[in-house]
């Protein structure tokens, strides 16, 4: 509707300067008042039932009173006014059906079935449990299993918050929409795949879609006030000076152009600024919001990490140093896979150690590195397997801590414990620090489907006191609409599992190039997984809304002047109609400011520095 009344406009602004044609000039206004005002008219009436009095609602009788007085264009532009709002509530209701479309895009529609030793593709819903499934490389796992056959890793960390590919060998579990690695994986399924973990993300997304929180509107809270504000003063003016010409003159200077307009001007000026520094608002409303929000949820993989592993720790038990073990170690390493690797590289090469050649290497699956550095045997193993075969030197591993590790022995003698953690984001605990002093925020909650000595960890590193780990996507589900009940609840996250707890909270910001369904779940996706990004986002934010209530409240004060005016009879219905006009330039001109930064976008390292 909103194009057609925008058709409508320019044809009749064609006919009347022009052609000059005068006596067709408003034909295109009457179809759009017909077909856009009539409707919007019957939806205005219905939540008259509930005395839902919204800036919608004055913005009504402003298209009835426009066509009685023949003001045709200004009633067309109410009309599109209401019906681009519309539209805008139709696209974000329309959100929850757009991502449960991601993530069906996400699960495979058929799966490879071994029968009778052959291999036959079918349809994802013939797979039965006991079915012998092969999961191709790069392929997301159909459904919730079991390794039978095969040895590689898988990609888990959008579903279960894990920051390492996960290693699978025979016995090994798997879950559904896990996206296998280098090597084919014969699986036993044990739960049909409507059964699995994917499908029951699946299904929490659609009911948290179903239950969002509805908040209303900046301009509907302001128009609560306005609107039964103005028409008491027209009726008022209309009885006792018995001229109706007196209710149509207040209602035309009273129509809520400031709500209408200003508003949404301030919210395209700080979409369009927030997308300069990489922040996409996919929900307009995300800025009405998010600064309103006094509470933070948020992920740890990917968000308040980096999503990696790097070695934190080296704990010694032998004569070599931990250069030295660091330097053969990572001379082993540079022939290696395993997910490790990379962070024990980077730390040889960040303390800029000599590599060695390595002979003689060997990966077995499954069964750690070994091979040959400087004429000695080196073995990077778990204490899982020494303790297999009761190693005499099992004693000397210090105990188990968080994170990951791996062993070393150097000719068979244990020489350190090297330890890993997911790598905590440099900009964490300022960002953290500052969210209570500069935004207001009473309360950070760090949430995550990691074991619950990393997420201690974590929250240790960052200063945060509320904690959970070993949560899954209906637990991080259930803490939001708990928290949600005593204040707005600012989600962040990265991963699929993250989605369904995004769609229930006040707002959802996808970190990163997150995956589609998460960036379909999030009302905004900050493209660069920075925390400064996120300090922008809420400072934009604060400033849409104290821009925004400027220009409404500015607006609405200088209405209400001209609307007493007009009750007195100072002011006639044309007249009032011109003051409305000049007050609606001053509001956008205003609310344009938005546009522009102002000054500092965030005060993350000013904070950090103190």
């Amino acid at each position: 509707m909103a194009t057609l009344t925008i058709i409508a406009i320019a044809i009749h602004l064609a006919l009347r300067f022009g052609l000059h044609l005068e006596h067709a000039q408003n034909w295109p206004l009457y179809v759009a008042l017909t077909l856009g005002g009539i409707p919007l008219l019957w939806e205005l009436a219905k939540e008259l039932r509930h005395l839902n009095f919204g800036a919608d609602w004055l913005a009504g009788i402003s298209i009835v009173t426009s066509v009685l007085l023949g003001e045709y264009l200004a009633g067309t532009i109410v009309v599109l006014m209401l019906s681009g709002g519309e539209a805008l509530e139709r696209y974000a209701a329309g959100r929850a059906s757009s991502v449960l479309s991601a993530l069906a895009e996400r699960m495979p529609r058929k799966a490879n079935r071994v029968t009778d030793g052959k291999l036959e593709e079918i349809e994802l819903d013939q797979v039965r449990v006991g079915d012998h499934l092969v999961v191709m490389p790069h392929e997301p796992c159909p459904a919730d299993g079991e390794v039978i056959e095969g040895h590689g890793s898988m990609d888990e960390s959008y579903l279960t918050g894990e920051p390492y590919l996960i290693s699978k060998a025979p016995g090994a579990a798997v879950i559904s929409g896990a996206v296998n690695g280098e090597q084919a994986l014969t699986i036993r399924a044990t739960r049909l795949p409507e059964d699995s973990r994917y499908s029951r993300i699946m299904k929490v997304m659609r009911e948290s879609e179903q239950r969002r929180p509805r908040l209303r509107r900046l301009a509907d809270q302001l128009g609560a006030y306005y609107t039964p504000l103005a028409v008491v003063l027209g009726l008022a003016a209309w009885a006792l000076s018995g001229d109706p010409v007196r209710f149509l003159a207040v209602v035309i200077v009273a129509t809520p152009c400031p709500l209408l307009i200003g508003i949404p001007v301030a919210l395209i000026g700080s979409i369009s600024l927030a997308a300069k520094r990489g922040i996409i608002i996919k929900d307009p409303r995300v800025l009405e919001r998010a600064a309103q929000c006094r509470t933070l949820i948020i992920d740890k993989t990917g968000t308040l990490t980096i999503g990696r592993p790097e070695l934190t720790e080296t704990i010694l038990g032998g004569e070599l140093s931990e250069d030295e073990v660091l330097a053969i170690t990572a001379s082993l390493e540079q022939y290696s896979k395993h997910p490790l690797a990379q962070a024990i590289l980077r730390a040889s090469k960040e303390r800029n150690l000599a590599m060695h050649p390595a002979n003689a290497v060997s990966e077995p699956p499954g069964q750690g590195l070994t091979g040959e550095v400087q004429d000695r045997t080196i073995q990077v193993t778990s204490r899982t397997k020494l303790a297999k075969v009761e190693h005499p030197d099992l004693a000397k591993i210090p105990p188990v801590s968080s994170g990951l590790e791996c062993v070393i022995l150097v000719d068979d003698r244990y020489q350190a414990t090297l330890r890993f953690h997911d790598a905590p984001r440099s900009d964490g605990r300022p960002f953290i620090q500052h969210l209570g002093p500069r935004h207001g925020f009473g309360k950070v909650l760090l949430v995550s489907g990691d074991r619950t000595a990393e997420v201690k960890y974590l929250a240790e590193l960052m200063g945060i006191e509320d904690y959970v780990g070993d949560q899954s996507p209906e637990d991080k589900v259930a803490i939001v609409r708990r928290e949600i009940e005593s204040a707005q609840v600012l989600f962040v996250g990265d991963g699929v599992n993250d989605a369904p707890a995004m769609a229930a909270a006040t707002v959802g910001v996808a970190f990163g190039q997150a995956h589609e369904v998460t960036s379909e779940a999030a009302g905004a996706v900050l493209l660069e997984p920075t925390l400064t990004h996120l300090d922008e986002l809420l400072h934009v934010s604060a400033r849409m809304r104290r821009v925004a209530l400027q220009s409404a409240v500015g607006g609405i004060g200088m209405s209400m002047v001209g609307m007493v005016f007009a009750a007195f009879g100072l002011l006639p219905p044309i007249a009032g109609a011109l003051a409305q006009e000049g007050i609606d330039l001053i509001v956008v001109v205003n609310a344009l400011r938005t546009a522009r930064p102002g000054g500092p976008l965030s005060d993350l390292n000013d904070h950090a520095k103190n």
